[in-house]
């Protein structure tokens, strides 16, 4: 297993239960990369893909927009550009349909599939089920976004309508100006994203699992497939690999003879331990773009997306627009004693990870390009990983996952 964030381990883990031999190797301790700093939700009425016809329209504005919940740095944008192409072609009314068809079958299982990998002590522990509150700044957003609401439940998602009143009722500290929500009451959210994985790996470790510390840097291969991991040292023998390294997935994938279009897509938190307000359930500021979470350690800001080189430095300024928008939705929120973060998602053009096995190799799989749904997908996508190395077909046609939607 290359790869010890929240799909990796629970990839893992699924697969030792299945009466495999895993060794996990990864250059950070699990969840030390994108899985430590995450928005914390379970987001199971998540089916709406990024090139959604209102996102794309409103690009232009919202790369020169001052507040802008996107952010492109320009000397990236050659190399985007043919991710850019293959997420135009991804929002045509038949792909949108096609992709939001298949990430209900993604997310819908979500919170079942992590209890029942997690145990239920351990998911009583680090979930709750408290739902999920989309709130709006101003009527402009409530309007732009009624497609994707009509999209979601299209889809099966449970809905509530939450006007001004009932919404004061659910969150107190919002401002007077935030007048209509909407409750997705089947989501959750944990308490502690990166406790999640460290769990996993306990849990791994605990039944004779290995995790090393190691850069995977590329493969031996013979007539059987993948028969070593190449590493900085002297490399670990295998008889199967799986392939679940998030933003860093796309040059082992090339190794294994296949191409696939991924950017990183770098997220922002904040993290306000003394925020002084009570807050019960997470919200979705849905015009700015991103979640406000209660922790055990605080209410987390997490959101934005930037695309840039991965090892371009932070921009501050995304952490503080973050803060000042969160004080116009909850003005009494305190941001002392602060942390920030920044991490980098897998982000795929048309929003659908890659869930495959090899078409090179029969005894490599992939599991990488989650983005913004790592968390709630992981134990799905572990359990589809176990069919596939096991020969079994999955629940659901994993068609629109496969890599070679790329070639």
């Amino acid at each position: 297993m290359i790869g010890a964030g929240v799909v990796g381990m629970a990839c893992a883990l699924r697969l030792q239960r299945a009466g495999h031999a895993v060794t996990v190797l990864d250059p950070l301790a699990p969840g030390n990369g994108a899985s430590f700093g995450n928005a914390g939700v379970f987001a199971v009425g998540h089916v709406l893909p990024l090139g959604m016809p209102g996102v794309l329209a409103r690009v232009p504005h919202m790369l020169l927009a001052r507040e802008s919940p996107l952010s492109i740095r320009w000397s990236h944008l050659p190399r985007m550009l043919p991710w850019l192409a293959r997420l135009v072609r991804s929002s045509t009314p038949a792909r949108i349909d096609a992709i939001s068809a298949a990430l209900r079958d993604l997310v819908t299982d979500g919170l079942d599939s992590t209890r029942a990998l997690l145990g239920p002590r351990h998911f009583v522990d680090l979930v709750r089920h408290a739902g999920w509150l989309f709130v709006y700044s101003d009527a402009a957003a409530l309007e732009r976004d009624r497609a994707g609401i009509a999209l979601r439940r299209a889809r099966g998602v449970r809905i509530e309508e939450i006007e001004a009143g009932a919404l004061r009722q659910l969150v107190p500290a919002l401002a007077p100006s935030v007048r209509h929500g909407f409750l997705f009451p089947d989501c959750g959210h944990t308490v502690n994203p990166h406790r999640v994985v460290v769990t996993l790996a306990a849990l791994l470790r605990e039944a004779g699992g290995t995790i090393k510390t190691a850069t995977a840097r590329g493969f031996d291969i013979g007539e059987a497939g993948v028969t070593r991991v190449l590493t900085d040292g002297d490399g670990i023998a295998t008889d199967g690999v799986v392939l679940a390294a998030g933003a860093d997935s796309a040059a082992l994938a090339r190794a294994l003879g296949s191409r696939v279009l991924l950017e990183s897509e770098r997220g922002y938190h904040v993290t306000m331990p003394d925020p002084g307000i009570d807050l019960r359930v997470p919200l979705l500021a849905v015009g700015e773009k991103f979640s406000i979470t209660p922790m055990e350690h605080g209410i987390r800001l997490g959101g934005t997306a930037e695309f840039s080189a991965g090892d371009a430095p932070p921009n501050p300024r995304r952490h503080a627009m973050m803060v000042a928008q969160a004080r116009r939705l909850l003005p009494g929120i305190s941001d002392t004693g602060a942390t920030t973060w920044v991490g980098r998602r897998p982000s795929t053009p048309d929003s659908l990870p890659v869930i495959s096995g090899s078409p090179h190799h029969r005894n490599a799989w992939f599991a990488f390009g989650h983005g913004h749904v790592g968390l709630t997908t992981a134990a799905v996508t572990a359990g589809w990983i176990a069919d596939l190395v096991a020969g079994r077909p999955p629940s659901v046609d994993l068609a629109p996952f496969r890599v070679e939607r790329f070639s």
